[in-house]
């Protein structure tokens, strides 16, 4: 069913807030903007499946929010981050009651951010058409190809879910997930600080002031992006904002000769806003000036290739004894701050990735641990 107006939402919104879980997607484009720009919402529950067309002329979309708003009904979403991201941005909170099929198949050890397609065959051996993945979705009208394939996206995502949960709840592993998916509870995963964004860089330098600049610029650039409602990265790359803290431009001309800044945006009212946020960087007070976070100072001191080596073949040995994702436990940069550092404070020490992966590091780092090979397998060897 095709959702056009605002009666045939509010129909089936109250309809849906009687149901246990509604599966949720949604398609969208944002490659020339900053906000995604929504185009349907899919909703599943036991009978209805529609497709909501949100960009129908005068419909009304707070049904939808009272619906995600509900904390009696489970909101069913795979890889929900863009989609929670769009639903915060809409209605200014996150949906309550979310269940994440991506990460709860990581939980139950189907490998790394697996895919909607894969899990949909891995679990209930049907291959999903994938010939409308790439449409325009904000293109109108839609063909009936387009819907079906949009509606797909949630009537079997519902039978993915019973099948997760169930083997998670026979597992155990339902804290597992539910403490992952504190991380997407958390309005300030989707709306980070500005101050912070720079650290994404990876800047390798210790020089504060450098810094600084590259800290005001860094949230200069994410808050004109919004305004002007344009990819940050379109806006002016992350190589851009690194010569600008490296040679602090204080005139239009200067501005202009840094690479991938055009004249005219230096003469413009972003390029005149820009030089400001560098005056004022320039003229903060040491005593205020950035630091390299805790740890990333030793970036310039890498890590034993073998250390690491051995780190990730531990890693591995332990996510297949538990079956759950590697990527889960612990990433690339998690073991780089562990092997120099054994203070290091990484989720892989805390709570069930601990006990699966954590306290064995410590030992293998210790000397406490040693491993070898035994019936085509990695065997842990404690002394």
């Amino acid at each position: 069913m095709l959702v056009t107006t605002t009666a045939e939402l509010e129909a089936v919104t109250a309809r849906l807030r009687h149901e246990p879980f509604v599966t949720i997607d949604t398609e969208f484009v944002r490659e020339r903007t900053y906000w995604p720009e929504l185009c349907l919402v899919q909703l599943a529950g036991e009978k209805d499946v529609v497709v909501i067309d949100t960009t129908a002329p005068g419909i009304d979309l707070t049904s939808l929010g009272a619906l995600l708003d509900d904390a009696s009904v489970v909101k069913v979403f795979h890889a929900a981050r863009q989609d929670l991201e769009i639903f915060l941005h809409l209605f200014d909170h996150l949906p309550a009651a979310l269940f994440d099929t991506q990460v709860a198949a990581m939980v139950a050890g189907y490998g790394d951010q697996v895919g909607y397609d894969n899990l949909v065959s891995s679990l209930l051996g049907v291959q999903i058409d994938k010939s409308h993945r790439f449409s325009d979705w904000a293109a109108r009208p839609l063909s009936p190809a387009q819907i079906g394939y949009a509606a797909a996206d949630v009537t079997y995502l519902r039978l993915v879910y019973e099948k997760l949960l169930v083997q998670l709840e026979r597992e155990g592993r339902l804290d597992w997930v539910a403490a992952e998916l504190d991380i997407l509870n958390n309005p300030t995963t989707f709306r980070p600080d500005p101050l912070t964004l720079w650290e994404k860089m990876r800047p390798r330098t210790n020089n504060r002031r450098m810094l600084g600049i590259l800290r005001a610029v860094a949230a200069w650039r994410e808050g004109e992006a919004q305004r002007v409602n344009v990819p940050r990265q379109r806006l002016l790359k992350d190589e851009s904002l690194m010569e600008i803290a490296a040679t602090a431009p204080a005139t239009i001309d200067a501005l202009a000769r840094v690479r991938g800044v055009s004249r005219g945006f230096a003469e413009g009212r972003s390029g005149q806003a820009l030089l400001e946020t560098v005056a004022q960087a320039v003229a903060e007070p040491e005593a205020t000036l950035p630091r390299l976070p805790k740890g990333r100072a030793k970036d310039a001191q890498r890590p034993s290739p073998a250390l690491i080596a051995l780190l990730k073949v531990l890693l591995a040995s332990c996510c297949e004894t538990h079956r759950v994702a590697p990527k889960l436990v612990a990433s690339s940069e998690d073991l780089d701050r562990f092997a120099l550092d054994d203070a290091a404070d990484i989720p892989a020490f805390h709570g069930w990735r601990n006990e699966v992966f954590g306290k064995l590091a410590r030992e293998l780092k210790a000397g406490r641990l040693t491993m070898g090979v035994a019936g085509g397998k990695v065997r842990l060897i404690h002394d």
